[in-house]
């Protein structure tokens, strides 16, 4: 049998070259929500390696902050009943066009998040504890929510 993980995975880099041209400038959305002991909720995919916030693109004729609420309630189970902008960051590294807008929730109920094939664990985290294989972009932005480190432009 094939194995879904490895079938994604693969077509990755097509998907990629396929949005460069019918995307030049791509949007995506990430949430930083943290429950009643500080922990925050991260995420990993199937098709990606690392721990991530919540999040993914916005969709055509969706808002960054409909798309936030979305993804959050998706992908970890988060409802956010208010949301803030937390920053806007240039994604140039991953592709020149890429932009990310990251909220933060506010205030949040838990919901049953989407099952399926692409959210291969869900957990909450403590910032000063937090796995060791979490995305640079992830840990930079948990440092400038939780630690005082500066905000920057770039993920």
């Amino acid at each position: 049998m094939i194995d879904p993980v490895d079938v994604r995975a693969a077509w990755k880099p097509v998907m990629r070259l396929w949005w460069r041209f019918k995307r030049p400038m791509t949007l995506g959305v990430r949430v930083i929500a943290a429950d009643e002991q500080g922990r925050v909720a991260l995420i990993r995919h199937s098709y990606a390696h690392g721990w991530h916030l919540p999040g993914g693109g916005v969709e055509r004729g969706e808002t960054a902050i409909e798309a936030a609420g979305r993804e959050a309630a998706e992908e970890a189970g988060v409802h956010a009943e208010t949301l803030s902008l937390f920053g806007v960051y240039s994604n140039h590294a991953s592709y020149r066009g890429d932009h990310v807008i990251v909220f933060r929730a506010d205030s949040w109920r838990a919901v049953d998040p989407l099952e399926g094939f692409e959210i291969a664990e869900r957990g909450w985290f403590s910032p000063a504890g937090l796995p060791d294989d979490v995305t640079n972009g992830t840990r930079r932005r948990l440092e400038e929510a939780f630690a005082g480190r500066e905000v920057s432009p770039h993920w």
